[in-house]
């Protein structure tokens, strides 16, 4: 865990919080009011992972700092911290989005311990879909093991084996998170799809798991769409940046029934789908050239009145006798 802010606009409390943290491995801020710890944000915008505040202070109060606080950077845990241990208080810092509760008198092992397990719950986040990890909050039972109807995109970057010997490590890291994973994984979240996994360069979103909605087709080519047209921006940008680097995407979507649920080891595992849908899905992303999206017939029978797609020969699939009908959307530079 990186270093901590602690704000209070009691003198005693800050130098508590300091003496509970002097021998962790790790800076520790103080701010006495809200407004100072903001600045120190924004100054220590990379260092400051932690953020703990009490909840009754002059002025701007805990709740307002640290919503404030998460607009600089969202992705600092933020705890409250009050002597006024009420289920009030306890209410609107949950409702209000903030990470943990502690409360005053404090002992420092257990504060130490309690603010290490706020930031680990919130950066599990980080690897747990959000849909899913909503669902498990708000209804454990939405997670049991089923059946049901989905549509799966596979995404992958065409020429991306190449491309990695010429680029050194840490370029090539930076390359896949800020130029692929993050913008086209905020298209799928904003489309609704629960990201399900990476694999090296590839990336695999479920729509209609845990939750389907009735027009889960529709969004995922639409998200499909969006993404073949971010990555001809991003595309455009590589080239005057980076002789080596392109962003030529290949995408395959498919649906049907499949089978999800938390699976894997006693020491991993993850909620995801198996099934006959994800296998063409892979497949068709395997065969989409630069810029393609190909669909197999169940998902172009729901999203045919809202998009054009192209028949291209029957494929034939492992695992099925009758080879299967493919279309195909191009987005055009």
């Amino acid at each position: 865990m990186q270093s901590i802010l602690c704000i209070d606009d009691e003198e005693g409390v800050r130098r508590s919080l300091q003496r509970a943290f002097q021998r962790e491995p790790y800076m520790v801020y103080t701010a006495s009011n809200g407004p100072e710890g903001i600045t120190l944000v924004k100054e220590h915008v990379r260092e400051i992972a932690t953020v703990v505040s009490d909840y009754k202070m002059p002025g701007m109060d805990g709740l307002e700092t640290l919503q404030a606080i998460e607009k600089v950077n969202p992705e600092i845990t933020r705890i409250i911290l009050t002597g006024y241990a009420t289920m009030e208080a306890a209410i609107n810092a949950t409702n209000s989005g903030i990470d943990g509760f502690l409360t005053k008198p404090f002992d420092n092992i257990e504060l130490r311990a309690k603010i290490r397990e706020i930031w680990v719950r919130k950066h599990l986040r980080q690897f747990v879909a959000e849909p899913i990890y909503l669902a498990i909050h708000q209804s454990p039972g939405t997670l049991a093991p089923r059946l049901h109807e989905v549509t799966i995109l596979f995404s992958d970057i065409r020429n991306f084996t190449h491309m990695s010997q010429h680029v050194h490590p840490q370029e090539l890291v930076d390359y896949l998170n800020n130029d692929y994973f993050t913008p086209m994984g905020d298209i799928a979240h904003h489309y609704q799809g629960t990201m399900d996994k990476h694999i090296g360069d590839s990336m695999m979103v479920v729509f209609g798991s845990p939750l389907a909605q009735p027009d889960d087709a529709l969004r995922a080519v639409e998200a499909a769409v969006e993404m073949q047209r971010e990555a001809l921006k991003i595309d455009a940008r590589l080239q005057q940046r980076h002789p080596h680097l392109r962003l030529r995407l290949g995408i395959g979507i498919a649906g049907g029934t499949v089978f999800s649920g938390i699976m894997g080891s006693m020491r991993k595992k993850e909620f995801t789908s198996v099934g006959l849908a994800v296998n063409i899905a892979s497949r068709l992303q395997s065969m989409a050239g630069r810029g393609e999206i190909l669909l197999d017939d169940h998902t172009m029978h729901q999203i045919c009145a809202h998009f054009d797609a192209c028949p291209l020969p029957a494929l034939s699939v492992k695992g099925i006798d009758e080879p299967i009908r493919v279309y195909r959307i191009q987005v055009e530079d």
